[in-house]
């Protein structure tokens, strides 16, 4: 039975555990006050929905425990931590380090970080979330701060025995290339940057760095991070130093305001596009897009019927994916684990159940 790399996004907001998750969410859960007071916002709207685990705190090693056996024996092998670095320092790191790395079973998972590096603006605070312009942290860094945060992911994370590697070398993903590009000071600081990077990490005795980023759609992210918004060629991403990609959201390139299936054959038509990358694509898989749990009013932009049966399609489709291109690692990534203010999560809710890692079990555990 061949064995497949199911990699899923944790948004690790789901504990109050950092006093600075406060600002955004008063009553010390985390982004959990937002889930349960979350309602429908319109006829046939599907929420409220609620977790059947409950609102526990994922900066628990004790709920780690439970959810690293449920992930694992539904076929979802590695995490994807979402990883900040706002005003100098690190946020959001506790469900990682005390859940997590704290789990007594965290051996029977890979895991890696995705540096969201995109600013922080006041959209996690439900009571201000219309005001998406008010920055609270910027996501760019000087070069100065991206060595410490670099130092900082190899020191903590890289040399841990359950951190996933590609070729023996750990992987790091980079959300938002144009913020990277333009804290760095452009594309040729950029490259040097980078070059410190890979460099350090061999320097720290480990066998180099994997660097994945984030595809948005087919015309590329705007590399330069200056130059409003022009398209470049794939191989510039080569030049500066990246490995790989992978998408993180299905909204990021595709019209979501519809049913799931609809929305299915321009993924397909997406993922041909970008067989032809001078490096490798590892399909994705979103479970669904409705980020309406984030504010008071209506957002516009629902994906619609995302049933277990329609993941489980989106799931095949990506495990063909992978088949058909053996010379990459059968790397797939998910949105999301626990991603429930964007309604797109595969923890048991009180909706399907336990329906979407029944899917995921279905194709890659059962195979059948």
């Amino acid at each position: 039975m061949k064995k497949y790399d199911v990699a899923a996004y944790i948004w690790p907001a789901y504990t109050g555990d950092e006093p600075r998750t406060r600002i955004f969410w008063p009553e010390g859960m985390g982004e959990w006050q937002s889930v349960k007071s979350a309602v429908a916002k319109y006829p046939g709207h599907q929420w409220p929905r609620r977790p059947l685990w409950g609102y526990v705190n994922e900066a628990d090693p004790y709920v780690m425990e439970m959810e690293i056996e449920a992930a694992v024996d539904h076929g979802v092998n590695v995490f994807i931590y979402d990883w900040y670095w706002y005003d100098r320092r690190p946020f959001l790191e506790n469900c990682l380090n005390d859940g997590f790395l704290k789990a007594k079973n965290n051996g029977k998972m890979k895991f890696y970080l995705m540096w969201a590096n995109h600013d922080a603006v006041a959209l996690w605070d439900k009571r201000n979330s219309n005001d998406l312009e008010t920055v609270v942290w910027q996501g760019s860094q000087t070069r100065r701060e991206f060595e410490r945060a670099m130092k900082r992911v190899i020191d903590k994370y890289f040399r841990l025995p359950n951190y996933y590697t590609i070729d023996g070398k750990p992987v790091f993903m980079i959300y938002d290339v144009p913020k990277l590009v333009e804290g760095l000071g452009g594309v040729e600081e950029t490259k040097k940057a980078i070059a410190w990077f890979r460099q350090a990490c061999v320097d720290a005795g480990l066998d180099g760095l994997h660097l994945q980023f984030t595809m948005w759609n087919e015309s590329f992210t705007n590399l330069s991070g200056v130059d409003g918004g022009k398209a470049v060629p794939a191989q510039a991403f080569v030049d500066v130093g990246f490995d790989s990609c992978s998408h993180y959201q299905f909204v990021h390139f595709a019209n979501i305001d519809r049913n799931y299936e609809d929305v299915l054959p321009d993924v397909e038509r997406e993922w041909k596009k970008l067989e032809t990358l001078p490096f490798p694509y590892f399909p994705h898989v979103s479970v669904g897009w409705d980020n309406n749990p984030r504010f008071n009013d209506f957002r516009p932009g629902v994906l619609k019927n995302c049933t277990p049966e329609n993941i489980e399609r989106a799931l095949r489709m990506a495990k063909d994916y992978a088949d058909r291109h053996p010379e990459q690692p059968p790397l797939v990534t998910v949105n999301s684990w626990n991603e429930w203010t964007e309604t797109s999560y595969l923890e048991p809710d009180d909706l399907y159940g336990y329906g979407y890692l029944d899917a995921i079990k279905k194709v890659f555990v059962d195979q059948k």
